[in-house]
């Protein structure tokens, strides 16, 4: 089951580009590794030029756990 509806999810996100190119994790060929490098690439070029830099650091990994599966469900039918 979890199988159908991520296809189905993954072919409305690719679909409608919801997910921007930036997205690293959770999509296919990209991974939070390649994100972490491509963050420390700009925030390096960023100190090298002289420039401020302040990074916050946000935790989502369990909001998905705490999330009403019925609230879920419906955002996504509305989505289509």
């Amino acid at each position: 089951m979890e199988q159908l509806i991520l296809g189905v999810i993954n072919k409305h996100v690719e679909e409608k580009v919801v997910i921007g190119s930036d997205q690293r994790g959770f999509t296919k060929g990209k991974s939070c590794l390649t994100n972490l490098i491509a963050f420390y690439d700009g925030m390096t070029s960023w100190v090298d030029e002289g420039r401020a830099v302040d990074v916050v650091y946000l935790d989502f990994s369990k909001a998905f756990g705490t999330v009403s599966h019925n609230i879920l469900t419906g955002k996504l039918r509305k989505c289509g």
